[in-house]
């Protein structure tokens, strides 16, 4: 059994929040500077090179790469060897984001009275128990202009893998500028409804480029990408060659009178951070 205290996890936490407000995650960075380089649309061009300015202005300067500082969402893995002190886990968690959020725009609020919640707590928190004796963390600060334009959609099981491959390029095209694109989109299959949500989301914290271990999968994720990116939407809906700068698939078992189907739609900042919690202390990703 390993004792692990949660102001650790917390520590992590608030460093990982005051980095990633500034500083879009590298794959993400790279993928867009590609995108500039290899654009051939002058006006999508040219916000693709103010999105680049502003990535690179934001991280040299340590301001915040986007208006919308986002709501975190913290996804949490615990071994099961793991035994936590230092008082309570969500506590820790929003203690920490607290902190975090003192210098930055607070957008949390309840949504019956639209009262600010002045902190920008509490955050979304996953957490799953996992073989091991360690803690991983994944924090992702996510802003709602793109995940207003996100959709959950419950097929059955008639309407099939084709159906459900329109209705994940349609989400983008309905979309159009409104999530700053070129986007990044997560696809949860299968599950349950609130099964293939969280694995949308989920799914987003995969680096731009890697592939799907799952051969079926990542052949899916390369045929939407390329009909998403057919669309010529391009970057803040100018047009252009780049709409979808990945796609990340996560599936799970369904039952067999549906398939469920959702689509969490990211913009070109992609923010955030991984680090493990372990006998060792706190290692960043």
């Amino acid at each position: 059994m390993t004792n692990i205290d949660v102001n650790l996890i917390a520590e992590g936490i608030k460093k990982a929040i005051d980095r990633i407000s500034c500083e879009v995650e590298p794959s993400c960075a790279k993928a867009v500077f590609a995108a500039r380089d290899c654009e051939k649309n002058p006006t999508s061009r040219f916000a693709l090179d103010v999105m680049c300015k502003n990535i690179e202005y934001a991280r040299n300067a340590h301001l915040p790469v986007c208006q919308d500082t986002g709501m975190v969402v913290v996804f949490l893995s615990i071994g099961q060897d793991v035994r936590l002190t230092g008082g309570f886990l969500d506590d820790a968690v929003n203690g920490a984001v607290r902190e975090a959020f003192a210098p930055l725009r607070k957008s949390v609020l309840d949504p019956v009275s639209r009262v600010n919640t002045k902190d920008n707590t509490p955050a979304v928190i996953h957490t799953s128990i996992v073989k091991g004796d360690e803690v991983r963390a994944e924090i992702m600060l996510k802003g709602f202009g793109s995940e207003n334009m996100s959709a959950i959609y419950m097929l059955n099981p008639a309407q099939g893998l084709e159906t459900a491959k329109d209705l994940i390029v349609n989400t983008v095209a309905n979309a159009a500028s409104n999530p700053c694109p070129p986007v990044i989109i997560g696809v949860g299959l299968g599950g349950t409804f609130e099964k293939c949500a969280e694995m949308s989301k989920h799914a987003l914290f995969r680096e731009i480029g890697s592939k799907n271990p799952d051969p079926s999968l990542d052949a899916l994720e390369i045929e939407l990408k390329y009909r998403i990116n057919a669309l010529g939407i391009g970057a803040q809906g100018f047009g252009g060659a780049t709409t979808a700068l990945g796609v990340f698939i996560e599936s799970y078992p369904t039952h067999i009178s549906s398939l469920p189907v959702a689509v969490n739609v990211l913009c070109h900042c992609s923010r955030a951070a991984k680090f493990t919690v372990d006998a060792g202390g706190l290692r960043d990703e």
